[in-house]
């Protein structure tokens, strides 16, 4: 689970394996497997560095990380 802003100031917490795609257009939209969309105030750099975490804790340190951000345009 990672924690993320929505444009409103909320926070939520969202189900980071449910994550299919994370683009900025300019703000940021995640969009989940269940095929919801979320728009948040952090960075695709911030949601990513956040899954990684979050997969570096669930899964151990020693696994590599498969998820590279990469700019949309």
């Amino acid at each position: 689970m990672i924690e993320v802003t929505r444009l409103d100031g909320r926070s939520m917490v969202l189900n980071a394996e449910l994550i299919e795609s994370v683009e900025s257009t300019p703000d940021t939209l995640i969009q989940l497997a269940t095929g919801r969309k979320i728009l948040v105030r952090e960075t695709v750099e911030e949601v990513t560095a956040r899954v990684l975490e979050y997969r570096k804790r669930a899964y151990g340190c020693h696994q590599k990380a498969t998820a590279v951000p990469r700019k949309v345009e």
